[in-house]
């Protein structure tokens, strides 16, 4: 008999492990979903940034291009 109740309280442990799990997944789950609103808010404020920075630069489309894209020798 003493085994029956060893594998009840087993299972009781492997229960509430299991229900720790769900809860954990669940937190990191949130947490994950907050970092990523906060950086896609990040890198929109970024591309908001640079887009006026390019509106109010003397520079061409051309130059800037030119500039911000890799060489040959840096992409090999």
């Amino acid at each position: 008999m003493a085994r029956t109740v060893g594998m009840d309280a087993l299972e009781q442990k492997i229960e509430k492990a299991q229900l720790d799990v769900v809860k954990a997944k669940a937190k990191y789950d949130a947490a994950l979903a907050t970092l990523k609103d906060l950086m896609d808010k990040r890198d929109g404020l970024k591309r908001d940034e640079l887009i006026a920075a390019i509106m109010k630069s003397d520079k061409s489309y051309d130059q800037i291009l030119q500039f911000i894209q890799p060489t040959d020798q840096e992409k090999g």
